[in-house]
């Protein structure tokens, strides 16, 4: 009988000291933010993180600080980099209003900001700025390319034969102007095209006058032209592009861990792409830039 009741009072110690302990670790992870299309892992220091497995961010958790959502927002996937995500979802983006664009157009919130500080000084000065091109995800530069690749839009003024003899040669005619879709600095929503993508506007008249202030105080405000004149620093990539400007303190970022994390091989899913690896259009094209906005 004694040898029972000895049995059940180590027992009972024993359930006692197996109970999990909360030291902390639960209660951060109930802080964890809800986000759309994430999951979590634990690392070796058993500290639960979010993991983005695509750049889909919205946050559901009203109790989630600032600075966790400062971190997360800092995260930089390979979906993101290649434009695989929706601008309209995700919280570090927003649309850009009327006076600083003529259509339904998304950038990132920083780089907007910043711009519109930059429109306002242009202002002053007579100048006067508006975004032609933000935001475009993966599909919507699919659909400008399979329309030039398929000889349904023109390239330098006229429609490419339907036929396709020689993919590489193809590929880097449209390469003048145009990105390969999940190349496109456009997907990042730092980099804006201002007022024409006509080369001939900004040769003369208010055209020129835009491109000279530009030239004289877009720096001033984080903006650098990234085309810039083909030569001895930039012998290859696409042609000098005077309305093409990005945002640096986010797109240094984001071209660094493009060169880290893309390769041709990925590069796919439309029409040419096959050529991506025979152009080596992540050297030449994507890290083809102005040096000075690297």
């Amino acid at each position: 009988m004694k040898y029972c009741k000895w049995l059940v009072v180590l027992l009972f110690f024993w359930s006692c000291d197996n109970q999990p302990q909360n030291d902390g670790t639960q209660t951060a992870s109930t802080a964890l933010p809800s986000i759309e299309e994430a999951t979590t892992t634990n690392d070796n220091s058993n500290n639960t993180k979010p993991v983005i497995n695509d750049s889909l961010i919205k946050f559901d958790n009203p109790n989630l600080s600032e600075e966790e959502k400062a971190r997360i927002m800092d995260k930089i996937s390979k979906k993101y980099l290649m434009g695989q995500f929706d601008p309209t979802k995700d919280e570090r983006f927003q649309k850009i209003p009327n006076p600083y664009a003529d259509k339904e157009m998304y950038m990132r919130k920083e780089a907007l900001a910043s711009f519109k500080k930059m429109h306002e000084a242009a202002k002053k000065d007579g100048i006067k700025f508006r975004i032609v091109s933000a935001t475009r995800p993966f599909n919507a530069q699919k659909a400008i390319w399979e329309a030039k690749w398929s000889g349904k839009r023109k390239v330098d003024g006229k429609l490419l034969s339907p036929t396709v003899k020689d993919p590489k040669a193809r590929a880097i005619k449209i390469l003048r102007w145009s990105s390969m879709p999940s190349t496109s600095r456009h997907h990042w929503g730092t980099d804006i095209d201002i007022n024409s993508v006509n080369p001939a506007y900004f040769e003369s008249g208010q055209g020129l006058k835009e491109y000279e202030w530009l030239t004289a105080h877009a720096s001033e405000y984080g903006f650098c032209q990234v085309y810039s004149p083909m030569g001895k620093d930039r012998p290859f990539g696409y042609q000098e592009e005077k309305w093409h400007w990005s945002y640096l303190p986010i797109s240094q970022e984001l071209t660094t861990e493009y060169a880290k994390q893309i390769t041709d091989q990925d590069i796919s899913g439309f029409l040419g792409s096959e050529s991506a690896p025979l152009i080596e259009v992540v050297k030449k094209y994507v890290l083809g830039i102005n040096p000075t906005c690297k």
